[in-house]
């Protein structure tokens, strides 16, 4: 007798996923009916989304003359967290706020490559005429665990995502001096927003971090990216 074929068991949070008015697993068989997915990428689907890491969102709120120095005080705040090595941990005040300094050179030299180049990209949107609804962009920081490769006839590491913070950017151009108060007092309730939910998170999700396996310096790399494009499963596809 044929088997028929079932699709395994989502986790919790896919099972009620509806894609155009279908389940995660009504939609991709239908795909598959269309010949659009083969049976084998619903696995790897699956398997992917599953291992997915958790991602935090944080709201970022500056005028041109503070965007730079808020978006470097909380990639700081985040990599305070998060970066293992042994480093001599100074301050900075933004606003009104105190905020840690990871005094590792090689980091400190990429956050503000990377923030500079977020603030060219800020400043030739607002250019192009986005001024009044805000220009918005996006800077993202990932870290990463060392894995042996466990595939056929492959050999050496593979490095996996465990953790991803990204921040939404948005840029405000007050006219008036009456605006510009309303912007400032405005970042500074945003700046101390974010960086309760950054403490607050760390504090809170933790059973995600990897072990550390290694005696590196620096257990676990990381990239930060500006104006990252969406590589889930959903983007591969073509469904979003």
């Amino acid at each position: 007798m044929a088997q028929i074929w079932e699709p395994p068991v989502q986790p919790f949070y896919m099972r009620n996923l509806r894609i155009k008015n279908k389940t995660l697993p009504e939609y991709i068989m239908s795909l598959m009916a269309a010949e659009s997915i083969k049976d084998g990428d619903y696995f790897d689907l699956l398997v992917m989304e599953q291992r997915r890491p958790p991602e935090y969102i944080l709201e970022v709120f500056a005028d041109p003359s503070s965007v730079k120095d808020v978006v470097k005080g909380i990639l700081h705040t985040i990599f305070f967290h998060r970066f293992f090595p042994s480093v001599r941990p100074r301050t900075h005040d933004v606003l009104d706020l105190t905020l840690p300094v990871v005094g590792d050179a090689e980091l400190e030299t990429l956050i503000e490559q990377k923030t500079s180049s977020l603030i060219r990209q800020l400043d030739t949107t607002s250019d192009l005429g986005s001024r009044s609804s805000g220009v918005r962009g996006q800077i993202a920081v990932q870290f990463f665990e060392k894995r042996r490769r466990k595939a056929w006839f492959t050999k050496g590491e593979e490095e996996v995502c465990w953790e991803q913070w990204t921040l939404d950017v948005t840029l405000a151009i007050p006219r008036t001096e009456s605006e510009r108060a309303k912007v400032r007092k405005a970042m500074e309730t945003m700046l101390l927003k974010t960086v309760m939910k950054i403490v607050t998170t760390v504090n809170r999700e933790k059973d995600h971090i990897p072990p550390i396996t290694t005696s590196e310096a620096n257990p676990f790399p990381y990239q930060i990216s500006t104006n990252p494009k969406g590589d889930g499963w959903g983007a591969r596809i073509g469904i979003f």
